[in-house]
């Protein structure tokens, strides 16, 4: 039988999503769950993406295949969680048809990043992204609406990311100050789909228009040009969270 799960995870500890040899991991972490759930027996989870070392998820979602009786998925959902590390989180399971895929079926996924301008928190440094300056909010918010629509990202995946299709379509931007503190803001995007290091390479472009270095339109160029070189610095991970998978 086949189950999906929506887990959140602090990423903070974790040498990323994908199951590594020899490092701790998300995917490593759920899949030992799993094995002591299945009687000792190997189970392959399969995210709907992977995030890197220090990056965050509210709504990540995964699917693998168990073939044990009379287990409910809230008894599956109890029996993870009482196995798992307190900083993942699995908060829904549900069955699905026998062909579903958490990365194929997926629509669109929500990434969001956040960043404080105002005084550094050393309590929120490994959650919020502390740059501890005061940024033009107002034309990241224009460079923003730049990014909406379907266009050639290869200025904005990893430098030897290399593959045939750099397509990728973003349906909505937001820049949200939060009302109790204004020096703390959150940029979203909503995209059918994101490649490596894009959503941070972004980012750091967002912040070097902040700051005056670059103005908003250079996006233009920036997309136009489909080389790593001409976008900005990549933001460190962990302002970063997938906040959700969409189907």
């Amino acid at each position: 039988m086949r189950y999906l799960i929506t887990f959140a995870y602090d990423g903070s500890k974790y040498r990323g999503y994908q199951k590594q040899p020899d490092v701790k991991t998300v995917q490593g972490e759920l899949e030992t769950a799993l094995k002591t759930i299945n009687g000792h027996k190997d189970v392959n989870v399969v995210a709907a993406g992977r995030t890197d070392a220090g990056v965050h998820a509210y709504n990540q979602k995964a699917h693998f295949d168990l073939d044990i009786k009379h287990i409910t998925p809230e008894k599956l959902k109890d029996g993870l969680n009482s196995l798992l590390p307190n900083d993942i989180y699995i908060r829904n399971v549900e069955i699905v048809a026998d062909d579903f895929h958490a990365r194929y079926n997926a629509k669109a996924k929500e990434y969001i990043y956040i960043i404080n301008m105002g005084e550094y928190n050393p309590i929120e440094k490994d959650y919020i992204y502390q740059y501890n300056k005061k940024l033009d909010v107002v034309e990241m918010e224009r460079a923003l609406k730049y990014l909406e629509g379907t266009h050639n990202f290869k200025s904005f995946t990893k430098s030897d990311d290399e593959r045939e299709d750099y397509v990728r379509t973003i349906v909505q931007t937001r820049l949200t100050r939060e009302l109790k503190n204004v020096n703390k803001i959150t940029l979203s995007f909503l995209g059918t789909g994101f490649m490596r290091y894009q959503v941070r390479n972004m980012i750091g472009t967002l912040i070097e228009i902040g700051e005056g270095k670059r103005k908003s339109e250079d996006i233009i160029d920036i997309l136009n040009a489909q080389d790593r070189r001409k976008a900005g610095k990549t933001a460190s991970p962990e302002g970063l969270y997938l906040k959700d998978v969409l189907y």
